[in-house]
């Protein structure tokens, strides 16, 4: 169940009020409880121990800052990111401080209100941000990005390659105009996606890894890289020499960002599983294992199949994708039919092999098709990405439905 949606159907809304101001909780009783309509839930105390208070099923959550010191910021601030963007928050302060608004604005904390609040203001400011929020949360279910996961069974299958055309497919897809398209590079130690597009990467992961909390749709904004195509990237500078393992949060949050803001969203996987990576691939919709024609390349993709099923259960079903393939008449190399009996169910479909074209276009920063318009690894990978022939991607075609910020919060 959705945070944010009421549990009980006899209940109208729920309203969450967390203060330690005997005045103020008298007064939010005496407001909210003239309507049969609205459960009251008094918090008494500071928001001292944010992760006490019930949020589950709140329509607005109410927090009584007092006067603003950095413990409550604080706690108000953990407690903003646990619940996401349902309840919408509404802080009360007993004096107008500017540097707090601030902080409460990085929050993205739908309102500030100044004691002493007028009953009438209390409700109508609830009661528009409730809507707000409401409005905000079934836009995001209608516009639900698309994810396409692509994850190297070996070094140098040409992973970054097809996910870079892929978005630039994804990119194009739409009948009249562009489809908002987000290619991200999760590669943080090799990643390769600006080069190959000869853009900057720009994502500064020293300053949102202290305090994931911070990185909204603004600071991301700052960090996105763009393309002439008018493709968005998600990348970081690379660190060859340096193996980090990054908290899951800083992770989860970029991407439940992007792909809230996004109609379709690339991953470039590395090939190093990290603690993050089940919960990326648990909230892709489309999962793509990128294999060359070598035997021990297959080997790798199948194993990397069954561990995947063994490990997501329900999740997205992983499909081999085999790249760079030649088959040449009377040639002893390895055949389609044989890639298919390797690989099983989980068999989606070969690329051809044409290292020049995709030498040229890598080193000139465009995808193939400003290279050699219709060349054949576009219309392979076309068929595999645009299964209508090159209309919009199918939505929901064997896939869940479900939103990223909920996969990712499963364990």
């Amino acid at each position: 169940m959705r945070i944010g949606q009421s549990k009980s159907p006899g209940v109208a809304a729920r309203v969450v009020v967390v203060t330690s101001d005997a005045a103020f909780e008298q007064a939010a009783r005496a407001t909210f409880s003239a309507s049969a309509q609205i459960n009251l839930d008094v918090v008494k105390g500071a928001l001292s121990n944010p992760d006490k208070i019930n949020v589950d099923g709140a329509t607005v959550l109410i927090a009584d800052l007092d006067e603003g010191g950095d413990d409550e910021l604080e706690a108000l601030e953990h407690l903003v990111a646990r619940a996401g963007i349902l309840p919408p928050v509404v802080a009360v302060t007993s004096n107008f401080k500017e540097a707090v608004a601030r902080r409460l604005m990085q929050m993205r904390v739908a309102d500030l209100l100044v004691k002493p609040v007028p009953p009438l203001e209390l409700v109508r400011t609830c009661a528009r941000v409730a809507k707000e929020s409401n409005k905000t949360a079934s836009g995001a279910e209608g516009s639900e990005a698309q994810i396409f996961t692509f994850l190297p069974a070996v070094g140098g299958a040409g992973v970054t390659t097809l996910a870079v055309q892929t978005a630039m497919l994804l990119l194009n897809s739409g009948a009249r105009t562009k489809t908002s398209t987000c290619l991200v590079d999760l590669d943080f130690q090799h990643g390769a996606c600006t080069d190959y597009l000869d853009i900057e990467p720009r994502l500064n992961l020293g300053e949102i890894e202290p305090r994931p909390e911070r990185l909204d749709r603004q600071l991301l904004e700052v960090m996105l890289s763009h393309h002439h195509s008018g493709l968005a990237v998600v990348a970081a500078p690379n660190q060859p020499a340096e193996m980090r393992s990054f908290d899951p949060d800083v992770v989860t949050r970029l991407l439940d960002l992007v792909s809230s803001h996004f109609d379709y969203v690339v991953i470039d996987m590395p090939r190093t599983w990290f603690s993050w990576t089940d919960s990326v691939l648990l909230g892709s919709n489309k999962l793509f294992i990128v294999s060359e024609t070598t035997v021990p390349a297959l080997r790798h993709a199948k194993q990397l199949v069954d561990a995947i099923r063994e490990r997501l259960g329900e999740g997205p079903h992983p499909q081999v994708i085999v790249n760079r393939f030649e088959q040449k008449l009377f040639s002893p190399g390895l055949r389609r039919r044989d890639i298919e009996q390797a690989i099983g169910d989980a068999f989606a479909g070969c690329v051809p092999n044409n290292y020049a074209l995709v030498r040229e276009a890598i080193d000139r920063g465009v995808p193939l098709d400003e290279v050699k318009p219709g060349n054949k690894i576009t219309a392979h990978l076309k068929k595999l990405i645009l299964p209508q022939g090159g209309g919009k991607a199918v939505k929901n075609a064997g896939v869940r439905g479900t939103k990223f910020n909920l996969s990712w919060s499963q364990p």
